[in-house]
């Protein structure tokens, strides 16, 4: 008999929150999923990196833009735009900015448990 299991992201196992946004939790199956909610004006290294002391992203993302717009901007002045339907990998080194007025919104299965961690600022 196989198992079925079926979460949702209005119940998350774990929130993490920090200004003009959020990073939501959900393990099922084995596999650790998040999903990203940024308001406009959000900047990573301004609300997420400065918690941290940290002015650039060392996380590796794997994920899909949902809706919204934002740029990944890379250490070495690289700087992608990612729109909704974009599957994107991001290797550490960016920041990360909410473009336009829209909210942006992504699904991340690579790089969940250590984004925006507590244990990062350590």
């Amino acid at each position: 008999m196989l198992d079925v299991n079926l979460k949702r992201f209005d119940q998350p196992d774990e929130v993490r929150e920090f200004p003009k946004g959020k990073f939501e939790i959900v393990t099922v199956g084995g596999m650790t999923i998040g999903r990203a909610t940024y308001e406009p004006g959000w900047i990573w290294s301004e609300h997420v990196g400065a918690a941290l002391g940290k002015e650039s992203c060392e996380v590796e993302h794997v994920g899909l833009v949902v809706s919204g717009c934002a740029t990944a901007e890379m250490d070495d002045g690289r700087v992608i735009e990612m729109k909704p339907g974009d599957l994107f990998y991001i290797g550490p080194g960016h920041n990360s900015r909410v473009v336009g007025d829209e909210p942006y919104v992504s699904l991340h299965f690579q790089g969940v448990t250590a984004y925006a961690a507590p244990s990062a600022a350590k």
